[in-house]
């Protein structure tokens, strides 16, 4: 039992210095592509180019690693939204090819070009929230 104490005492760990971040919250703000941490500031600066700060908060996002997640999450959500009524129509209906291949990859690609940065600040908005990759308070002593 007295090494649980031991273990707060030799890590610095001060419980009252840690505030509490809402995961649902932070990730309802990068949905919104809004700055995690206030809600205000943008989170992207381009397209999919996060900002370096937030310009409100001053909050550092440049360290975020959303990687190949918002693409893999962007693919998975159309994919569902997009071939059910594609299977639907085509065993109701029988459109001619030339409808499959202009109406299919032009709705895929304008969900898709709308939903990414959307997931994309859902990701880093995650990542802000579990103090993940630089997010954390590590200078905090």
């Amino acid at each position: 039992m007295s090494d649980i104490l031991n273990i707060e005492a030799t890590h610095h760990f001060k419980p009252e210095t840690l505030d509490t971040r809402s995961k649902w919250q932070s990730i309802r703000r990068g949905l919104m592509m809004r700055c995690p941490a206030c809600g205000e500031g943008r989170l992207f600066g381009k397209y999919l180019k996060v900002v370096n700060a937030c310009d409100h908060c001053g909050e550092e996002m440049f360290h975020h690693e959303a990687d190949d997640a918002p693409p893999y999450f962007t693919i998975l959500l159309v994919g569902h939204i997009v071939v059910p009524p594609m299977l639907a129509i085509e065993m109701a209906y029988l459109p001619p090819i030339w409808f499959h291949l202009t109406i299919w990859p032009a709705l895929i690609v304008g969900l898709s070009l709308a939903v990414l940065p959307r997931i994309k600040g859902a990701v880093v908005g995650l990542q802000w929230a579990a103090r993940m990759h630089g997010f954390g308070d590590q200078n905090a002593d």
